[in-house]
């Protein structure tokens, strides 16, 4: 019996002693997994949640403007089906631009613009033929030099963004230059023609559908 009480005060004495420590060690390891959890929870935070610009260049990435809204939502005309077809097929398929289509194959344009590569067509609307005046539109639609040279005053080398539309200029197939100005979904070539359906893309270049033909200077 004695020797069954020294071992109870014994295992009693050394559950105090080591109490202290196991609380501590519970403790500290209380610290760590909170800290742990802290910095895991922060962790996601931290990378980079997107900028101002970021955003603006992700609301960028496809088309703007307020003539995009009556573009078909399926179909050859609808934006991805534009983005299937070189670029004068794509027009075509648009009939916001048939007037333009009417012109491009006038001038013995459609190959030459759907066999180039990478460009930026400034494409003007029915609207915008529709500024000049009928006996005018019909002497230059019969006019096949003054036809290509408009037209192609219309198409520039190179894949423009948006953002280089800001402030550019630009050389064209016609072998004269156009200006571009804006920012945010705003942007006008040549200060008189505004973007109204712009960063379309096709096949091979990206249209911006303009209210006003551009005249060569």
């Amino acid at each position: 019996m004695s020797t069954l009480r020294v071992r109870r005060s014994a295992a009693a004495v050394a559950a105090v002693a080591v109490l202290p420590f196991a609380l501590a060690a519970c403790s500290d390891s209380g610290k760590d997994s909170a800290s742990g959890s802290e910095s895991t929870s922060q962790a996601p935070a931290a990378p980079d949640s997107p900028s101002a610009d970021s955003s603006a260049d992700t609301a960028m990435s496809g088309p703007f403007g307020p003539a995009c809204a009556s573009v078909p939502k399926e179909g050859s005309g609808s934006f991805g089906g534009m983005a299937k077809d070189p670029v004068a097929t794509a027009a075509s398929n648009n009939p916001a631009l048939s007037t333009l289509v009417a012109a491009v194959k006038k001038a013995g344009l459609v190959d030459t613009l759907n066999n180039a590569e990478n460009i930026t067509v400034f494409a003007p609307t029915n609207d915008a033929f529709a500024k000049i005046p009928q006996a005018d539109l019909d002497k230059v639609l019969n006019d096949k030099a003054t036809l290509t040279k408009i037209l192609t005053y219309h198409v520039v080398g190179q894949k423009l963004t948006p953002k280089q539309l800001e402030n550019g200029t630009f050389d064209t197939l016609e072998k004269s230059t156009i200006t571009t100005k804006g920012s945010g979904e705003s942007y006008t070539v040549n200060d008189t023609s505004k973007v109204v359906c712009g960063n379309v893309p096709t096949a091979n270049a990206t249209v911006y559908i303009v209210d006003t033909v551009l005249m060569p200077k």
